[in-house]
């Protein structure tokens, strides 16, 4: 099975990526899949022709993406509705990771998927985007 891992360089890339051996698996960094350039996502995928797509890359950096709020949300939530779109139409599973920043913050238990969301951060909103925007049946803008 050739599987597409991004993220690779972070700290859950760098751990999953030596349990998937034995697979066929290509470990994308930025120098193959840059999500700052979510024009380009659906080439690279038709090149790289995964039977499954793990996304762990996203724009981490919290407090900086106040600034650069149009690159996180480039990063954390056009790009992945570039991956979930492309996935969608080749019926390849995709397996996406987001933040706890898309909650208010509030509560005393684990968050739960079903739970209110309430960011209060662009961080926490572009990875919230990233979960709208993937779940909508047309083509992303």
């Amino acid at each position: 099975m050739r599987i597409l891992l991004t993220g690779v360089s972070g700290q859950v890339g760098a751990a999953l990526l030596p349990l998937l051996r034995g697979h066929d698996v290509v470990a994308a960094d930025r120098t193959i899949l840059d999500l700052a350039q979510p024009e380009r996502i659906g080439d690279v995928l038709d090149r790289v022709a995964p039977e499954l797509i793990i996304n762990l890359a996203a724009y981490t950096a919290v407090d900086k993406a106040e600034d650069e709020r149009d690159l996180a949300m480039l990063v954390n939530a056009r790009s992945p509705a570039e991956l979930a779109h492309w996935a969608q139409r080749r019926a390849v599973p995709l397996v996406h990771f987001s933040t706890d920043y898309v909650f208010d913050g509030s509560g005393a238990r684990p968050w739960r998927e079903d739970d209110a969301i309430g960011p209060h951060s662009a961080y926490g909103e572009s990875n919230l985007s990233a979960r709208r925007r993937s779940a909508l049946p047309a083509e992303p803008s």
